[in-house]
């Protein structure tokens, strides 16, 4: 992505690729750059690439109008498909350049043909993945965080992960960095003042001033990296399956998944790994994870997978504790959430399964048979309202950080603003500001580093 020039033309297939299983309806193959109107009359108008036409061709519909027109290999005058096609004047466009578009059928040999077509003309490029975002971005229309989030929107899986990608494309994350980004750049005006006019009578309190402006900023973004929803929105929420051997933890996770995820088996022990599964709860993005069975064993095997259920326990953002409605269900109940690190009564849940064969009537505990799928409404139910009580913890706070690379850049920025506070000279201060606000630059793409950018870009689809 390095190498890529502002006068070069791009193109690509902007919906799926077709198979022969699924050819689709319509492809709309995408074309951005300086003559990608050149290249919409060179692929439509007859002889024309020959005749050298300019961008102002008649043959050249309205901008913004659909045209319907018929699609030509540019050299030989092939047909190739009719559809319709569209141009934007640059720069009121998504990338900010001039951009064409061809809607044409969905069979995997039209869009070969045209892509084809377009790969004769000597001026146009296959673009790299994420190039025509990139390319909005360095036209100013989106800014690192909205470019993610176009990445997210594309990848998003539930109904929640949308509604994240949408608030952080309209800006959110934007808004909330350049107005931290102001208040520290209105703090290092008058660290500056003092440095450069040290025999001028200043403001009184500027001191003040300046201390309570790396404080509050030190302290919002504090919040900021305190409030997980964002991660766990964007990767899932971890939900942790335990309980004693045999009580019905893998059958439990092999009916929330509606597939044999885990082996089921009436021997102790037979879980002896972590096993995951991928689940849509409610709009929630969920990874279910069941667990070994808790229990003393000789077996060594076995014990490791013990640790490893417990420690699955402590990180997961939720726990599930199965119970064994024919065995001593209360008093493991009573043993195992005292001895689980981090249980939360009030979002974490205690299922009592087999209750087909021992009916079980108590408060605070869900009944089920996940062999009869008894109480799976309920469960589902309480499964919902405890994420939610945990995803909206602070809903109407600023909009929650979404990406490892906000966190780091975060982090550093939190940690120049302490050192700022304690620094013996303004002048140190003021450095550790500069540093501060370069750090959250990184964020929005403010401070611009190529190789961040390639990072960036290099996840996005083709055609994106």
């Amino acid at each position: 992505m390095g190498e890529m020039t502002e006068a070069s033309t791009i193109y690509a297939l902007a919906t799926p690729t077709p198979s022969r299983a699924h050819p689709g309806a319509i492809s709309v193959i995408r074309v951005s750059g300086p003559r990608a109107a050149e290249a919409l009359i060179f692929l439509t108008e007859p002889r024309a690439f020959e005749r050298g036409h300019s961008a102002r061709d008649p043959a050249l519909p309205e901008p913004r109008r659909m045209a319907l027109r018929t699609v030509l290999d540019p050299k030989s005058g092939e047909a190739i498909d009719r559809g319709l096609v569209v141009w934007f004047e640059a720069p009121h466009t998504e990338t900010g350049e001039t951009m064409a578009e061809l809607h044409l059928h969905g069979g995997r040999a039209v869009v070969e043909g045209a892509l084809a077509a377009i790969a004769k003309l000597r001026f146009c490029r296959l673009a790299e993945p994420g190039e025509f975002t990139r390319r909005a971005f360095e036209h100013g229309k989106l800014d690192l965080t909205q470019a993610e989030a176009v990445a997210d929107l594309v990848a998003a899986e539930t109904d929640q992960q949308r509604k994240l990608a949408l608030q952080q494309m309209d800006g959110a994350l934007h808004r909330l960095y350049e107005d931290w980004r102001t208040l520290g750049l209105r703090t290092l005006a008058h660290l500056e003042a003092a440095i450069d006019f040290p025999d001028e009578d200043l403001p009184t309190g500027i001191a003040d001033q300046v201390r309570a402006g790396i404080t509050q900023l030190k302290a919002e973004i504090a919040a900021h990296l305190d409030d997980r929803r964002g991660e766990r929105l964007r990767g899932g929420l971890s939900i942790a399956i335990i309980g004693p051997p045999n009580a019905g933890k893998s059958s439990l996770l092999n009916l929330l998944a509606r597939r044999e995820a885990a082996i089921v088996s009436e021997i102790a022990g037979t879980t002896r790994d972590v096993i995951e599964v991928h689940i849509d709860l409610g709009g929630w993005p969920v990874v279910l994870a069941d667990t070994a069975g808790l229990r003393l064993s000789g077996d060594a095997i076995e014990q490791e997978g013990v640790r490893r259920a417990r420690a699955r326990a402590a990180s997961a953002d939720l726990r599930v504790l199965v119970l064994d409605a024919v065995g001593k269900w209360k008093s493991d109940m009573q043993a195992l959430t005292q001895a689980t690190e981090r249980w939360d009564p009030a979002t974490d849940v205690v299922v009592v399964n087999k209750v087909d064969l021992a009916p079980v009537k108590a408060a605070g505990v869900v009944p089920i048979s996940a062999i009869s799928e008894t109480g799976l409404p309920a469960l589902l139910k309480r499964l919902e309202r405890s994420v939610a009580t945990l995803m909206q913890n602070g809903a109407a706070a600023a909009p929650p950080l979404t990406r490892a690379r906000h966190r780091e850049a975060l982090v550093e920025c939190q940690e120049s603003l302490g050192r700022a506070l304690v620094a013996p000279e303004i002048a140190l201060a003021a450095e550790d500001l500069r540093l501060a606000l370069r750090a959250l630059g990184r964020i929005t793409g403010t401070v611009r580093i190529d190789e961040l950018l390639d990072v960036i870009f290099r996840d996005f689809c083709i055609g994106k």
